[in-house]
């Protein structure tokens, strides 16, 4: 069990993991011995998953952001495999969902323009057989965060 020293290591690692060991034990009111093995026994247990850099996709010609609703008409898992390699060695398609309701997979794509986005359109469709396609264009992001909340553990 997670207690509120944990919640509250993992919020600062979560706003920066480069944050020093010191400054984390300061700031829980902890010494650094004990907060150094409250974040090992994090990762440990797979809580902390890894540690990145977090890119501004803006400033690397990625502004133009598609979330793709894909349906198909077959549900084998020969299907899916292939489906899901095609998605896995595409990198523009940055996340990747099977979904419940009227869409059977979502996918989010980041890419410099729509006459790129119909590349990797056309990638998909050239290496597996998709049913339907629906391509939403974000036209503003509004919030974009990686944290998580922390009040449900």
């Amino acid at each position: 069990m997670m207690d509120r020293y944990d919640k509250l290591i993992l919020e600062l690692l979560q706003e920066d993991a480069e944050i020093s060991l010191t400054d984390i034990a300061e700031k829980v009111n902890l010494t650094k011995n004990p907060c150094w093995r409250r974040i090992q026994k994090l990762q440990e247990a797979g809580i902390i998953r890894k540690k990145v850099s977090l890119l501004d996709a803006q400033k690397l010609n990625l502004g133009v952001t598609v979330f793709v609703n894909i349906n198909t008409n077959q549900h084998t898992a020969e299907w899916f495999d292939k489906f899901a390699e095609v998605v896995r060695n595409i990198p523009e398609i940055i996340e990747f969902y099977r979904m419940s309701g009227n869409v059977d997979y979502m996918l989010k794509v980041v890419v410099p323009s729509i006459q790129a986005y119909d590349v990797v359109y056309k990638k998909l469709i050239k290496r597996v057989d998709i049913f339907n396609v629906d391509s939403y264009f974000a036209m503003e992001e509004m919030k974009n965060t990686t944290a998580l909340p922390l009040t449900y553990c």
